[in-house]
């Protein structure tokens, strides 16, 4: 076969929606089309991953590309990927971060869809019924193009009634018959019984059985940072940070040919050239399509969903549960990720647990919304009853924009838009060489603790080895190299190192999308802050003002985006203290124990004085840490009233796993033992 046409070559005003391979069908038209030709076999992938410098400098310098692509989430760098494998000469240009907004802030799942499926079935919708068959065939591809980033997940749906037995056991077991071969395993029935033994936190009453049956799940950003690096393998020019001014177009015929952009990072503008443009901006997509156009109506209708992290203990560590029939449409979820709990809506979560569990605010440890960019239909009147399906629409001008669609059809949405499928079997970066087994090499050649290793081999596969060969010795006996960033997580300082070369360029860059901090616990993500900044400010030559402002920067998007705001309003200089006389008294003595002198707070002395006496050693970063958790007026030191704050918002549930009351009540629990006289002791025997 020789070149094929690409998807430039389509009349103006065409819309394709949801259509495989729809431009190649279209009839040359005298005059009217720009036409590329694509090489006949996939080019060679480059050893080196090119710098960003470097990739600006070949935006600048190559002339005229093929294809360029505006957007860095899943769709855009997809269409970059899908254009580069073909031999096209493809550019891609991101104004923020890649996957730096709805590609990250997803459920993490890879899935065709049961609810797609209940209304392809209910409406007879033969439409909705090809996009979830669709979908299941891409989340097998998703699940083998990266498996270091991707597994099976079984998920429980609970039954509360004796008639959706058999009406949702039909439902799923079609839902298995749609993947045919590609069904990962079989779904199953559970009695109440077992049902309980599997997810024992599950609400008993009126409880019937489960049926559970198995989707994908992914790291979302990682994932999408993988198909970007994967693209700039195969010799597109990606950049993040790099923001779109206007378009350009040609003085003779109007149709667009560039863009006029701007490296955000420096302020440089610079043109990029391009026989074809294509818009894969997401939620901003209208914004993209009125600079072609000021009076373009609208064509995405966003819908927020609202995701909260909480610990892992509020589910199994290798089972979801999801309930699709609420009574608002909205769906009810607890999925484990990362060894959290990601659950949502946030209403309506604990109506899914039994009486005995107490769901708290203060285990709130990360929230986030996401933008779903859903394609609008006229006839709707809310969100709920929107299809992902994905429309391409080509204007007068020749401007491509893929909207809508889902993260598990990214790769069909870019075979759309590019035209062809060429990238069937493609691994993605880290899973070429990558097994279920690599991290044991890890532990074994470069002394890492086994779950650093674990996670190492799980997030950048086989390019893992290349951070452990960078990380640092610890100086300890075990492990021998890998200082983590935070003591709780298995993210390590060379991790950071690493994240630069992935063209990270800020530190929200680095917690919530080339380490997922940010998404799984905000408190830890601001603690680890000031050693990233660090870190980085070495590798990208900051200077001290520079480092100021990251740190600035990244603590403001952990506190507006994040869900910090709620933590810590959690605890506040009004916070109101509802203890009992009791209770005051009993957190007095303790206070008192630590503050020796009467002073009316306690500093890092004072814990550091009472540690050694119970011969227990942490270092000063630490006990600095947990202290600023409590630390209100940021004075670097805990008042009492400060304290009796935090005893009564932890009685209330607002706030759970303070260290500075664990650590108070467990110093205060070994000194009274070191009290006790030798008789009263039992003489020791």
């Amino acid at each position: 076969m020789t070149g094929l046409c690409l998807g430039v070559c389509v009349p103006a005003g065409v819309c394709a929606e949801h259509s495989r391979g729809l431009m190649g069908r279209v009839p040359p038209l005298q005059g009217a089309l720009v036409q590329v030709q694509a090489a006949e076999a996939v080019p060679a992938r480059k050893e080196h991953l090119p710098t960003r410098e470097q990739q600006l400098v070949a935006l600048q310098c190559r002339g005229e590309f093929d294809v360029l692509v505006i957007g860095g989430g899943a769709t855009g760098c997809g269409c970059a990927l899908d254009a580069a494998t073909r031999g096209l000469k493809t550019a891609l240009l991101e104004r923020d971060d890649f996957s730096s907004g709805t590609s990250s802030r997803s459920t993490k799942l890879i899935h065709g869809g049961v609810r797609y499926l209940q209304k392809a079935i209910m409406k007879l919708d033969f439409e909705q019924y090809r996009m979830v068959k669709e979908a299941l065939e891409e989340r097998a591809h998703l699940l083998q193009s990266a498996p270091h980033l991707s597994g099976a997940l079984p998920i429980m749906l609970p039954i509360y009634k004796w008639w959706q037995l058999p009406y949702y056991w039909i439902g799923i077991k079609l839902y298995d018959l749609v993947a045919g071969s590609q069904c990962l395993k079989s779904s199953y029935v559970l009695t109440k019984s077992r049902a309980l033994e599997l997810f024992p936190m599950l609400r008993r009453d009126k409880l019937v059985g489960a049926i559970v049956y198995y989707d994908g799940q992914h790291n979302d950003a990682r994932m999408n940072l993988a198909i970007a690096l994967t693209a700039a393998r195969y010799g597109a020019a990606t950049a993040n940070y790099t923001e779109v001014q206007h378009l350009l177009k040609n003085s003779d015929t109007g149709r667009v040919c560039g863009v006029r952009c701007r490296d955000v990072l420096t302020g440089k503008e610079f043109d990029v050239r391009a026989k074809c443009v294509i818009n894969a901006t997401g939620p901003f997509t209208d914004s993209v399509r009125k600079m072609d156009d000021q009076e373009v109506p609208n064509i995405c209708q966003p819908s927020a969903g609202v995701h909260i992290v909480m610990p892992g203990y509020y589910s199994p560590d290798n089972m979801g549960l999801l309930d699709p029939d609420t009574s608002d449409g909205r769906v009810i979820f607890f999925l484990p990720w990362e060894k959290m709990t990601i659950a949502g809506t946030t209403d309506k979560v604990r109506n899914y647990l039994g009486p005995d569990v107490e769901v708290r605010r203060g285990d709130v440890l990360a929230a986030w919304s996401g933008i779903r960019p859903l394609v609008t239909n006229p006839d709707s009147k809310d969100t709920q009853s929107l299809s992902r399906n994905h429309v391409v629409t080509v204007s007068d001008s020749g401007l491509i924009t893929i909207a809508g669609g889902k993260w598990t059809t990214y790769r069909a949405m870019a075979r759309d838009t590019i035209d062809a499928a060429v990238t069937m079997g493609l691994q993605l970066e880290g899973a070429e060489d990558w097994s279920p087994t690599l991290y044991i090499r890890l532990v074994q050649d470069y002394g890492l603790e086994s779950e650093v290793a674990q996670h190492l081999a799980s997030t950048y596969g086989d390019k893992a080895f290349e951070v452990a060969k960078i990380a640092q010795v610890t100086g300890k006996r075990w492990p021998i190299v890998g200082k983590r960033l935070v003591s709780e997580f298995p993210y390590i300082e060379a991790e950071v190192v690493y994240g630069v070369k992935e063209y990270a360029r800020t530190a929200v860059d680095i917690i919530s999308r080339r380490t997922r901090l940010a998404f799984l616990n905000v408190q830890a993500a601001d603690e680890a802050l000031p050693r990233i900044v660090d870190i980085m400010a070495k590798e990208l030559n900051w200077s001290e003002q520079k480092k100021k402002e990251e740190l600035e920067t990244a603590k403001t998007f952990l506190y507006y985006e994040m869900g910090y705001k709620v933590k810590t309003d959690q605890l506040t200089d009004s916070s109101e203290i509802s203890l009992v006389p009791a209770d005051i008294e009993r957190y007095k003595k303790r206070f008192r124990m630590f503050d020796k002198d009467k002073k009316g707070f306690i500093t890092i002395l004072d814990v550091q004085r009472v540690l050694q006496s119970i011969s227990v050693q942490m270092d000063e970063n630490t006990l600095h840490e947990i202290l600023n958790e409590v630390d209100l007026n940021k004075n670097g030191q805990v008042e009492l009233n400060e304290f009796l704050q935090l005893m009564s918002a932890i009685q209330k549930g607002r706030v759970s796993g303070s260290r500075l009351a664990v650590l108070m009540k467990s110093a205060e629990e070994n000194l009274r033992r070191q009290c006790i006289p030798v008789d009263r002791s039992g003489g020791g025997l």
